[in-house]
């Protein structure tokens, strides 16, 4: 029986690891379309946010029309991750690098899951030299 738990207990763990490596990848994908409403669907209700000089706690309709302007006069060229931590407590942070028009920025967003939802915590997009 404690065989059979502790097997269930590790498929449930790398069930959630996968998961939230697939959540990671959709929303790198989401970065690279440059498109605000595919980003914010990964928000939580009020969401930690920096986008260059502009910081603050947002609603998740105001940090898309925030992403939304950042969009518009930097448009997308790619969108990679450099960097993602080890899942721990239900949170996992990623760094990237984006990309555009007009040059380079650092991205930085935090996730956490809590029971089947994994969501942006945080969100940052920084100049490189930050």
């Amino acid at each position: 029986m404690k065989t059979r738990s502790a097997l269930l207990l590790f498929f449930f763990s790398i069930s959630a690891f996968a998961f939230t490596i697939d959540v990671i990848d959709d929303i790198a994908a989401a970065i690279r379309s440059g498109n605000p409403k595919n980003i914010s669907k990964f928000f939580i209700d009020n969401i930690d946010l920096k986008v260059i000089e502009q910081e603050d706690v947002y609603s998740k309709q105001q940090a898309e029309m925030i992403l939304k302007d950042f969009f518009t006069k930097h448009t997308v060229k790619t969108y990679t991750v450099a960097h993602k931590s080890q899942p721990k407590a239900g949170s996992q942070y990623v760094i990237g690098t984006l990309e555009t028009t007009n040059g380079k920025f650092r991205t930085y967003f935090l996730i956490k899951t809590v029971g089947t939802q994994t969501l942006i915590q945080q969100f940052r997009i920084e100049t490189e030299n930050e």
